[in-house]
């Protein structure tokens, strides 16, 4: 069941289920979720390695972030044709194990010839969300940052729900050379 906006409204006052909301999303949202906002774009570089028991992801640089001193004409970034990118949202989600989370683009992303890739939210899982986008077009491509980029929304889990406990808790982007799964 996709929990209602009220609910949601309710559950960010109680226990913080969303942080950092804009105040469209308080006070005017659409649907049956929140919507997103661009906060950091990361580059990738180098190899990685994702076998049974080790992992390794390819480096990261952070490209560009949110800068709330500057102006909407100077807070942006272009995301280039056929490049890759990693993206970190503004907000933070709370979630508890009777809840996980579903990402969406909003359509125009994909209207732009962005694809973003992206999934689940485990329940238990408490920080930023970082998801895959990929200028598939022609075009340069420029987001503000605080633009609404994703939408999300949030699912009752029936049953005993387990509480995430992999690497990623906390918003990280991306390992620090090669670790041990959890």
């Amino acid at each position: 069941m996709i929990l209602g906006i009220k609910k949601l409204h309710e559950l960010v006052k109680e226990i913080k289920l969303v942080e950092n909301l804009c105040d469209r999303e308080m006070n005017s949202p659409e649907g049956a979720g929140f919507d997103l906002r661009l906060g950091e774009v990361y580059s990738l570089e180098g190899d990685g390695f994702l076998g049974v028991e080790e992992r390794d992801t390819p480096k990261i640089s952070l490209a560009a972030r949110h800068d709330p001193a500057k102006p909407e004409t100077e807070n942006f970034f272009i995301f280039k044709p056929g490049k890759y990118y990693l993206i970190k949202t503004m907000e933070k989600v709370n979630l508890p194990t009777t809840l996980s989370g579903i990402i969406f683009p909003r359509t125009t992303m994909f209207r732009s010839g962005l694809g973003m890739f992206n999934g689940i939210v485990q329940p238990g899982y408490s920080g930023e969300l970082t998801f895959g986008v990929c200028n598939l077009g022609q075009s340069n491509i420029k987001i503000s940052f605080g633009a609404r980029v994703a939408h999300i929304t949030f699912h009752e889990v029936l049953g005993a729900g387990n509480q995430y406990r992999g690497q990623w808790q906390g918003g990280r982007v991306a390992t620090e050379g090669k670790e041990k799964q959890v």
